[in-house]
């Protein structure tokens, strides 16, 4: 499956909303205000619904948080047309939350190729833990249990690999018994090629201007298929692109 971007295209990846000791989205501001750059409006799409609130209390967060930069959000459903909502905004943010649910929303109302289609065009697309999942090549590497079944596990190949938000690493000193992250990946690749990146918390991956950087405070990880993961430091990671 190709990855659907072009030099136009603007894309921010981020890992987690909230950092512990953080409120929503607060360690992130300075870094969403340069990467909206003249858009002051934003268009939130609250269908993965974490805890299974409401799209109007989801919506709420991110209309806070991003107040104190001067940027209005609004949510798709309050839109009678949300595909038109998409190719008018400015912005577009896609919340956390259940990643299957937030799949099987989007195929329902057709909303795909609508939100392909302004990325490439260049509207800036924000996609945080669910909302990052989406722009890899498939939805298979979400942490996600799959509380429904969408039509398909393909997302919106934005970027041409995986990412597993939230990637914690092995703990030697852990008594648990179930399977690592890491081990529920390299699973993955015994079915699929693409790579994943594992993404620690607070981290996030900026598209912008066809370069591809790895931001905050940690690197993260690479896994390919048939290989050894390796950490991938900070800073330009284009190779990732292709």
């Amino acid at each position: 499956m190709k990855a659907y971007h072009s030099d136009s295209s603007k894309v921010l990846m981020i890992s987690t909303s909230k950092i512990h000791g953080s409120d929503y989205m607060e360690y992130l501001l300075d870094e969403v205000e340069g990467f909206l750059g003249e858009a002051k409006e934003l268009l939130f799409i609250p269908y993965a619904r974490p805890g299974g609130i409401s799209f109007d209390e989801y919506t709420k967060y991110p209309t806070k948080a991003l107040a104190a930069k001067g940027i209005e959000v609004k949510g798709i459903h309050e839109f009678a047309d949300p595909k038109e909502a998409i190719a008018k905004a400015q912005a577009i943010f896609v919340g956390g939350g259940n990643t299957f649910l937030l799949t099987k929303t989007l195929y329902e109302l057709e909303l795909i190729e609508a939100l392909r289609a302004a990325v490439v065009k260049g509207i800036p697309y924000m996609g945080s833990s669910a909302g990052s999942n989406l722009t890899g090549l498939s939805i298979g590497t979400t942490n996600d249990m799959p509380i429904v079944y969408p039509p398909s596990f393909e997302a919106l190949a934005l970027v041409p690999f995986n990412i597993n938000p939230h990637y914690l690493d092995p703990d030697p000193n852990s008594k648990h018994q179930g399977e690592t992250r890491a081990t529920r990946i390299n699973e993955f690749h015994f079915q699929n090629s693409q790579a994943v990146i594992g993404l620690r918390e607070g981290s996030w991956l900026r598209l912008e201007k066809g370069k591809l950087e790895l931001k905050g405070p940690h690197s993260a990880v690479l896994f390919e298929a048939q290989k050894e993961m390796r950490e991938i430091p900070q800073g330009d990671v284009s190779f990732l692109l292709g």
